[in-house]
Formats: structure tokens, sequence, C-alpha cells
């Protein structure tokens, strides 16, 4: 009975080294192997691995992406503006021994360096830009520069900083309606000058059609000028070569035309005397007959209006030279 419950105990104990002696890696996982705290080797192939029991020990790390939050700090950039930062930086454990010797066994250990390492990047790389790069495309570049900082401090742990990036930047209480204010006033700066340009394009174009319409116009009139010059040419022409084929009409008929522009209204008198070359037309009127045998009367020259009674009378008229054809000497009633 005791040899059983030995042997049973031996079975039992054996069986309890050969199951420590054995342990699994997940796919998500590397393992570090210590003995007597000393490490020994790394696993990051999954699967049934050996160890020596109760000697050896089994340290695991994650192999997956992790993710550390850092709290809001207040940063000064380039244009000497407080910004309030908060970030997150997503890293992955590459040497495990590194990680081991530098940091520990537990992974808390590595967030209190990536805090100062963040934090430190932040301040460096913004201090030399402004706030509208930090709020632009420019963003990318900038948290670009802070991720190749951040890894080159990390990797001193063991650690790959795959990505770093600002989550919120927000301005300080204080500081939000200043900015604002000057936000507000350079938008203004930038309206105000090209409004300017605006209008010097305006002014240039309206200048350039107002002396294209100069020029159209002079044109315009240079060329009707000589059109009625030319016209009025062709018209002394015409009237030239009609003199000369009978002039004695033409002298007729001009005279007949200042006639009718005399006597046309009824309110013309003339100081004229009868031998007047005025009336030439009338005193050589050939006589002629009517149906009574009686001859027409002579014209007459129209008889100068008398002086009022209370005034003497005035000199006799000098009798007026006589008008070329198509001239009257009239004095208004």
């Amino acid at each position: 009975m005791n040899r059983l419950a030995i042997g049973g105990a031996v079975l039992v104990a054996l069986l309890l080294l050969a199951a420590s002696s054995f342990f699994t890696v997940q796919q998500t996982q590397q393992v570090l192997i210590t003995q007597f705290g000393q490490p020994i080797r790394v696993i990051d192939e999954p699967g049934l691995h050996v160890k020596l029991p109760l000697i050896q020990n089994v340290i695991t790390f994650d192999r997956r992406l992790l993710d550390f939050e850092t709290a809001g700090e207040e940063v000064i950039l380039g244009d000497q503006r407080r910004l309030i930062v908060d970030s997150f930086t997503r890293y992955m454990i590459t040497n495990p021994l590194l990680f081991f010797q530098t940091v520990g066994a537990a992974e808390q250990g590595i967030r209190g360096r990536l805090n100062s390492i963040v934090t430190s990047s932040l301040r460096r790389v913004l201090a030399s830009e402004t706030l509208i790069a930090v709020l632009s495309a420019e963003r990318g570049r900038i948290m670009g520069e802070i991720r190749n900082q951040v890894n080159e401090e990390g990797q001193r742990f063991g650690i790959e900083i795959t990505d770093v990036r600002i989550r919120r930047a927000d301005l300080p209480e204080e500081n939000t309606q200043a900015i604002l204010s000057r936000m507000q006033s350079e938008r203004e700066r930038v309206a105000r000058e090209a409004r300017a340009e605006g209008f010097e394009v305006a002014a240039r174009i309206r200048a350039q059609a107002e002396r294209d319409r100069t020029v159209l116009l002079a044109e315009a009139e240079a060329n009707a000028a000589i059109l009625r010059g030319t016209g009025e040419q062709e018209a002394i022409r015409v009237f030239a070569e009609a003199f000369q084929k009978d002039p004695e009409f033409f002298q007729f008929w001009r005279t007949m035309q200042a006639y009718r522009e005399v006597f046309s209204t009824g309110e013309s008198r003339m100081v004229l005397t009868p031998e007047s070359d005025f009336f030439r037309y009338f005193r050589e009127m050939p006589t002629r007959t009517g149906a009574s045998g009686m001859a027409p009367n002579p014209p007459t020259a129209v008889p100068a209006a008398p002086a009022p009674p209370s005034i003497p009378a005035p000199a006799p008229a000098i009798p007026a030279p006589a008008p070329a054809p198509g001239e009257t000497s009239a004095v208004p009633r």
C-alpha cells in the first residue's frame, strides 16, 4: 500500500514536471526565456516549445500594435502662440531582449518613457512651426518629423514607433479671443488687398475701353468729315456744271429762291428803291396782255413804314446796294 502511494506521488510529480516543461506560443505573442533571472533566448515562432522546469521562466510580450495616449500639453509654437496638444502613439515591441533589459518584463514600464519622449519631440518640432501650418495640410509633414524623432529614441528600448498623431489642438481659453481677432484682421487685410487689386484691374480695363471708344469715335468723325467733304465737293461740282450749262437760267433760279425766302412769311419789310437790282426780273418781265387787253401793273417796291407823328421824320434812306442773287436785306416788323 505504501509502495503504491509513493509510486503514485512520483508519477504525479513527473507529470507535473513534464507539463511545466512544455509551453505554447500564440501567433500574437513573442517569448523571452530567462534562467535565474538572466535572459537565455527569444522565441518568436508560434507553436509548442520546451523549457527546463523550475529553472527557466517564460516572459510573454505582445507582438501586435500597441496604443499610448498622452495627456494635453501646452506647447509654444514658432509664432509665439500657445497651443494645447494631446496625441496618441502606436508602437510595437520588435526586440524583446532589449526591451527586457531596458524597461523590464512589464509593458507598463515603457509608457512613462514614451510620455517623456513624445512630449519632448512635440515641443521641439512645434517650436519651429506656425499655427497655420499645424492647422493646415502640412500637419502630415510635421507629424512625420515627430514620428522619426520618437522612433530614434524608441529603438534604444527595443520598440518601433509606427505612428504619432495629434488628436486635438486647442487654443488656451485666455488666448482664443486674441488669436481669433488677429486671424480676422489678417483675413480682412488679405481681402482688402484682393479688392484693391480688383479695383486696379477694373480701372485698367475701363481706361483701355475708354481709350478704344475715343479712338473709334475719332476715326468715325474723321470718316464722316471726309464723306461730308466729298459730298459737298460733289454737290459743288454738280452745281458748277449746271451753272456752266446755262448761267442765265441759274442766276434766275437763284433769284427766285431769294424771292421765296423773303416773301414766304409775309412779315418782312424791305427798304429798297424800285431801281434796285433785286427787282431786276420784275422790271425786265415782258409785257403780256391778259384777257381784258390790259397790261399788268409793274411791281413796285414795298413802301417804307412812316415815322410816328411825335418824332421828327428821319432823313431819306440811303439806297442799299443791290443784293447778290439769293441774298436779301430785310427789316423785321
